[in-house]
């Protein structure tokens, strides 16, 4: 398999063994093992319902397995070793009249679990000074997210994340409801992250934005069907079991384009 090209010293930052996860009864993901290492930059693809955000929610310990082990640096997952994972929910997901500024929504990632009483510190103020600048939010702090761009609110839940220090950061649909600018901005803040040792793990169900941008790929519906780099998964017989329909999959100057076969009219 792709393993043997791919090797990772050491201990996964995520280790999925076995795991069953989700709601009630409800088995949303199944025996799904996955390995997250250090400075990957990961796109978890699959159709709607195929238990994308359950992986996200079990990796991030707010949903318990009903069977199989979550590890987190070789340790069992505890409320010490989940801080060292962020979180950027769907920009669906989130109250736009709640009235916070910019600058709070990120201070908001200093305080973890335990220390939600701590003073905003010099150390604090630079940090965040900092990481507004890099996500080209410098001149905003002040201004109510409700007034952002789509891009722009999704820099500022970034920026949240990242005030933390993380290991890895998850997202869940990033992209979701932004224009083409906006996407590639999120993007190239994602890139940039993960050049300085973050790992990334995104959700994502457009099949051409991941395999123009992302470098590895974990397809799943339910279970994992395949994993790898985006040539190596993106193939007519991983998609049709994915996705359970006909997709054609092109490939045009090195560029792989992922289109749904039109069904042929009845005669």
């Amino acid at each position: 398999g792709t393993e043997t090209t791919r090797s990772h010293a050491g201990v996964p930052l995520v280790e999925l063994q076995n795991v069953t996860s989700g709601y009630g009864q409800n088995e949303a993901i199944q025996d799904v093992s996955v390995r997250i290492w250090a400075g990957q930059f990961v796109a978890v693809v699959g159709p709607n319902g195929g238990g994308k955000t359950t992986l996200l929610r079990t990796i991030l310990g707010t949903l318990r397995p009903m069977r199989g082990n979550v590890s987190v640096g070789g340790q069992p997952i505890n409320e010490r070793n989940l801080e060292r994972i962020g979180y950027v929910p769907q920009l669906e997901t989130i109250d736009w009249n709640f009235p916070i500024t910019v600058e709070e929504v990120i201070l908001m990632g200093l305080y973890g679990k335990n220390n939600w009483l701590r003073r905003v510190n010099k150390e604090d103020r630079a940090k965040l000074v900092e990481v507004m600048e890099r996500l080209n939010l410098a001149d905003l702090g002040k201004r109510h997210i409700r007034e952002l761009s789509g891009g722009q609110q999704q820099a500022v839940f970034l920026g949240r994340a990242l005030l933390a220090d993380p290991d890895l950061i998850l997202l869940d649909e990033p992209t979701a409801g932004l224009d083409i600018r906006s996407r590639d901005d999120v993007i190239h803040f994602l890139h940039e992250i993960n050049h300085q040792g973050v790992a990334v793990v995104i959700t994502a169900h457009d099949l051409n934005w991941v395999a123009a941008h992302l470098p590895w790929v974990i397809c799943m519906n339910r279970g994992i069907i395949a994993e790898g780099q985006p040539q190596e998964v993106f193939t007519p017989s991983v998609l049709r079991e994915a996705y359970r329909g006909e997709m054609v999959v092109l490939l045009h100057d090195g560029m792989i384009m992922i289109g749904e076969r039109p069904h042929a009219p009845h005669l």
